[in-house]
């Protein structure tokens, strides 16, 4: 029988597994266990879906990657995965995106302060994008998606009354759209995968469109047909 993800958590700490055998495991090792599995979890290995795989082996066949990882980005799923250069999965995550629904942000609305970006206006645009390391006005380092619209993949924020770290911890989608249009990232993921493959150096970023097709926005999925 196959252990479960709490049963290999305790695995790992046999002394407080006897500790707490008799059923009296404090708060504190019961969030340590539900951490631990949440982890484990996280570290199996995925499935792609077909659609998001075709989409990744099309682009590295297309030479349209530069040979480097790349990342592809499916806002219906909040979902992002990043593929070696022969289009084979590396790693993927849950991921916050715009609130609203589209694929095209205002051509102004990397000018505003976001108290002047309307609810319709929280667009993570659709595209392929050249992505570039940098910083935002306040230091922070980002990997900009499109400069000009200030959206960016940056370190989930802990924005008030809005549950950030938490939206992307539950099984549904619904709630992971959330920001003004950046792709907010778990920390982990940003520090351990985005960063050594896009924070130094350019790379390329797919958005998926969500309300157009696919084939409208990359030539090379016509070519591929």
């Amino acid at each position: 029988m196959t252990a479960t993800l709490e049963e290999n958590a305790l695995l790992r700490y046999p002394r407080a597994h006897r500790r707490f055998a008799r059923g009296s495991m404090p708060i504190r090792f019961r969030t340590c266990v539900a951490w631990l599995s949440a982890v484990l979890a996280s570290a199996a290995v995925a499935q792609v879906p077909e659609d998001i795989q075709r989409f990744a082996l099309a682009a590295a066949n297309a030479r349209d990657v530069f040979a480097k990882p790349f990342a592809v980005i499916d806002k219906p799923r909040a979902r992002l995965w990043v593929f070696d250069e022969r289009g084979q999965l590396m790693r993927d995550s849950a991921v916050l995106v715009g609130a609203a629904a589209g694929d095209v942000a205002p051509d102004d609305i990397g000018t505003r302060p976001l108290s002047q970006v309307k609810p319709h206006e929280k667009i993570t645009p659709a595209g392929r994008f050249v992505t570039e390391p940098g910083r935002n006005t306040k230091g922070e380092d980002v990997i900009w998606i499109d400069y000009d619209s200030a959206v960016s993949m940056h370190r989930v924020r802990n924005v008030p009354r809005e549950n950030r770290t938490q939206r992307l911890a539950t099984p549904t989608v619904s709630d992971n759209r959330i920001s003004f249009g950046c792709v907010n990232i778990p920390v982990a993921f940003y520090e351990q995968v985005l960063m050594p493959h896009f924070g130094k150096q350019t790379g390329v970023v797919y958005v998926l469109p969500e309300s157009q097709t696919r084939e409208a926005l990359y030539p090379f999925l016509r070519d591929s047909l």
